[in-house]
């Protein structure tokens, strides 16, 4: 027998065993790289309920600086996908913009609040799609040519100046809900119809083709204040959004 193969056969057997136990190690426990790429966006139960308590005691301390508040309620769904979006590193502008779709045109339905000093900078009107509805916003899509106003949680992106002068696109976050916002150029921009004068007039505020516009004269402050990776979420009571959310619970 050729003695000199027994090295060379050892180290075969062992090269061998060492790689099936890396093998069953690997398959027993997750790897590093694993638990980091899949994460979920929710929350988990306690996740939640601290995140509550958190936007409960945030709301309190908010300035109203002499505007109201938005609903507490809405606040703290608002605060729920903004500390998710803000953990995963997506926000850039600490402003948080919040619309209430579920009142009246009429009403001053958008906030802006600064997220780090803990103080409402602006409340405003804001219009929803004509085909959302009338007084009410009521029915929403992420559909080309819908005319309607979409839902949730959307990053601002750049300034441009289009038809409507200075102008803010939008990137919507959630898939289905409103992610085609930039390809249906839903932005924010200022629009004559935006006015408490025909809401007066006529009973409701003039209606855009989906976008959240605002009174000319306000426009040009809010999208530099607000542009450049803000959240802005929309809200409205609809089952179909809260369904599909990954955002909020």
């Amino acid at each position: 027998m050729n003695y000199k193969f027994f090295p060379l056969l050892f180290l075969v057997f062992l090269f061998s065993f060492t790689a099936k136990e890396n093998l069953i190690n690997s398959i027993s426990k997750p790897s590093e790289f694993s638990t980091k790429v899949v994460r979920p966006m929710t929350m988990g139960k306690n996740e939640r309920e601290n995140s509550k308590e958190k936007s409960e005691l945030f709301y309190c301390e908010i300035q109203p600086e002499g505007f109201s508040l938005p609903e507490l309620e809405i606040f703290t769904k608002a605060f729920e996908g903004y500390t998710v979006l803000e953990s995963q590193g997506k926000i850039k502008n600490n402003i948080l913009t919040i619309i209430d779709f579920s009142l009246s045109s009429r009403k001053e339905r958008m906030w802006v609040i600064d997220m780090l000093n803990k103080k409402v900078i602006l409340q405003t009107l804001v219009s929803h799609g004509i085909k959302s509805g009338k007084e009410y916003a009521k029915s929403f899509s992420n559909q080309n040519e819908s005319f309607k106003s979409s839902l949730g949680f959307f990053l601002t992106g750049e300034t441009y100046k289009g038809k409507h002068g200075i102008s803010l696109k939008l990137d919507g976050l959630e898939f289905g809900l409103n992610d085609k916002a930039r390809e249906r150029a839903v932005v924010i921009h200022g629009a004559e119809y935006v006015s408490k004068k025909l809401a007066t007039k006529q009973g409701y505020l003039g209606r855009s083709q989906g976008c959240p516009a605002v009174e000319p004269a306000i426009a040009p402050k809010l999208i530099q204040t607000i542009k450049n990776k803000s959240v802005l979420y929309i809200y409205h009571p609809s089952r179909i959004y809260v369904n599909k959310s990954k955002l909020v619970s």
